[in-house]
């Protein structure tokens, strides 16, 4: 039997415009790099003339009352090891669910996905197919991570056809896709990773998954910017998206779901790396803690990762610039954010930082995406600059406006529950919290004259 490839062409995003191959920058609008690889949909005369006269393919479809569906949650869940993943997946990874979850390179993905498997395979068929190592390199890891269940099942492949066929017999409770990117279908001829076939085969396991029931967890790669490689379409495909954030040398990794149609978003994991695999992280406020030092530069904020408090140590540095341009450095804070808060400084107070190298670091190799930071910044720098320190009793949260007014911190009550269950007396923070804990504060200039001594 005679197997022909679908034809295929190069349609710009922003003008849809099409060419039969791909091209740097698109003739009509002048966009660059916005062609995207698509299959060509059935044009023939059949086609068109069958759309001439108004006829509509098709079939009519089979509709229930919306009273007796069961709802998606009242199914069985598969639970995994780890209570706070359990969480972030809403409860467990629901049955007929697919996942998607994303990390840069060493990160732990693999690892991770073994251990999940490790414990739903003691009670349900388990898949794991891998299209990036062979069952030897997977065979040292499952030994490694105890799961060598029989119900633990290997496969490689590359191919979406063959695991989306696998799928649809419907005897694995749970498959692993590792990863997108390598998987190609038989009926497109571009290479593996590119914009037609990630979709493609995206949608493919997609409507096996759905078909069957089965619950599926796919492995995406990232860009160098950490941003999900591929088209944004896949997210918008997937039931759950789980981002896997951290330094992959040390310090704690986050999974986080930044997408999920069974749970909330606002919910997070901290793990840590070990030589068993991954553990979750009981207390990471105290882990955080335990080998700082007070010296100047340094300031305890009360953060929220997700949903759950944490108490880490910013630090900053600055030293006299030796060029005529001063440095800015930021490990775990956004640069430009960091910028901003000393243009604050700089303008709301007496420092002079135009001739200061800055250095701020997350100890822990957490990532802050929390505005209430602002103000531990600022006071770290102005720490470091003066020479001067913070007494050991704060911890500090708050947001910091242009005109150096210290603004309201989301979730203040969970912060100030952490910082006193860790010992601290007192909370440096907004004036708008009514709380003897808390020592308000309204203006930058202030705070860093009464506090910083």
């Amino acid at each position: 039997m005679l197997y022909m490839k679908a034809k295929s062409q190069f349609v710009c995003q922003q003008c849809g415009a099409s060419y039969v191959k791909w091209v740097g920058q698109c003739s009509n609008c002048g966009a660059w790099n916005s062609l995207v690889e698509q299959v060509v949909e059935n044009t023939g005369v059949g086609a068109k003339s069958a759309l001439a006269k108004g006829a509509v393919s098709g079939k009519k479809l089979d509709y229930v009352k919306i009273a007796t569906i069961v709802p998606s949650d009242a199914k069985a869940r598969l639970l995994t090891e780890f209570k706070d993943l359990n969480t972030v997946l809403g409860g467990g990874i629901l049955m007929g669910s697919v996942s998607l979850l994303a990390g840069q390179p060493g990160m732990g993905k693999s690892t991770i996905l073994m251990q999940i498997c490790a414990t739903v395979a003691k009670t349900h068929n388990v898949l794991y197919v891998s299209g990036e190592e062979s069952a030897g390199q997977v065979k040292l890891r499952a030994v490694r991570l105890g799961a060598d269940s029989d119900r633990l099942s290997f496969a490689a492949s590359t191919s979406a056809n063959d695991i989306a066929k696998t799928i649809e017999t419907g005897e694995f409770d749970l498959v692993i896709v590792d990863s997108i990117q390598t998987l190609a279908m038989d009926e497109i001829s571009s290479a593996p990773g590119t914009v037609s076939q990630v979709t493609n085969c995206g949608n493919l396991i997609i409507r096996a998954a759905k078909s069957t029931d089965t619950a599926v967890v796919i492995v995406g790669h990232v860009t160098k910017d950490g941003t999900l490689a591929g088209p944004k379409v896949l997210e918008h495909l997937v039931d759950v998206v789980l981002n896997f954030e951290g330094d992959r040398y040390g310090g704690f990794k986050t999974v986080r779901a930044v997408k999920n149609r069974f749970g909330s978003t606002n919910e997070v994991a901290i793990f840590e790396m070990g030589e068993k695999g991954l553990k979750e992280v009981a207390n990471p406020s105290a882990a955080l803690l335990a080998e700082r030092t007070n010296t100047d530069g340094s300031i305890i904020l009360a953060t929220l990762e997700g949903n759950r408090p944490i108490l880490v140590e910013i630090q900053a540095l600055a030293t006299k610039s030796n060029y005529g341009y001063p440095k800015r450095t930021a490990s775990g804070f956004d640069l430009n954010r960091l910028n901003l808060l000393i243009a604050v400084l700089e303008r709301r107070t007496k420092l002079r930082l135009s001739e200061q190298d800055i250095f701020v670091n997350v100890v822990g190799g957490m990532k802050l995406n929390d505005s209430a930071a602002d103000l531990a910044v600022c006071m770290a720098i102005a720490s470091a600059v003066a020479g001067r320190k913070l007494s050991d009793e704060y911890v500090v949260f708050g947001e910091v406006g242009l005109g150096g007014e210290i603004r309201s911190a989301f979730r203040s009550d969970q912060r100030i529950a952490e910082a006193k269950k860790l010992g601290f007396s007192h909370a440096i923070g907004p004036a708008t919290i009514k709380d003897k804990f808390v020592i308000p504060v309204k203006d930058l200039r202030e705070t860093l004259i009464r506090y910083v001594k």
